[in-house]
């Protein structure tokens, strides 16, 4: 059962459906543990750990998970979370409306062209969905330069760093508006 649908003109059809932190659990350790999963700080954790990690998430009342789907195939985590009360408190002025979000991509060895930049677009799109949400609000370890290209491409501006206790972060914001933008204005060949 799907929560949210949304078509990508070149690659098709992706969902979003809460996660199951049990039954989910092997798929996402295969995903979190991957070399390529370096920023995710999962890279040590065995199948019950990553269990025990996402129940604590679906148990939390500020912070939920999920898992992506494209053309009917897992292939991507989202979280959503509040801000002010999780990931950045004291580390920003909140604003009402205020989301976070995180998000990781399946490991694959025959990656498609436009893929992650679909998978942003897609988590984007859920995101506002929502008439509540305002800004979403990112805080990416600041080495990770792959991350920052496709948050400036989906319309996030940078607001600075900051020291949390496991990275040093780039907290960027992005609003409906500098994402609607971005999308209309997205060129990509």
């Amino acid at each position: 059962m799907s929560t949210f649908s949304h078509r990508d003109d070149r690659l098709g059809a992706f969902t979003l459906r809460p996660l199951d932190a049990d039954a989910d659990a092997p798929l996402l350790h295969r995903w979190v543990t991957h070399p390529k999963a370096a920023f995710w700080l999962m890279g040590d954790a065995d199948v019950a750990g990553v269990a025990e990690a996402y129940r604590l998430i679906a148990a939390h009342p500020h912070h939920a998970a999920y898992l992506g789907s494209w053309r009917g195939r897992p292939a991507f985590l989202a979280e959503r979370y509040d801000p002010a009360r999780v990931e950045l408190v004291g580390l920003y002025d909140p604003e009402p409306g205020d989301v976070g979000m995180h998000f990781l991509c399946a490991p694959t060895d025959t990656p498609a062209h436009g893929f992650t930049h679909a998978v942003l677009t897609t988590i984007m799109a859920w995101l506002f969905a929502d008439p509540a949400t305002r800004r979403v609000v990112v805080e990416p370890d600041v080495r990770n330069t792959a991350v920052h290209a496709l948050n400036a491409a989906v319309g996030f501006t940078v607001v600075g760093e900051i020291r949390k206790p496991e990275k040093d972060a780039l907290l960027s914001v992005c609003t409906r508006e500098r994402f609607r933008k971005a999308i209309e204005g997205d060129q990509r060949a």
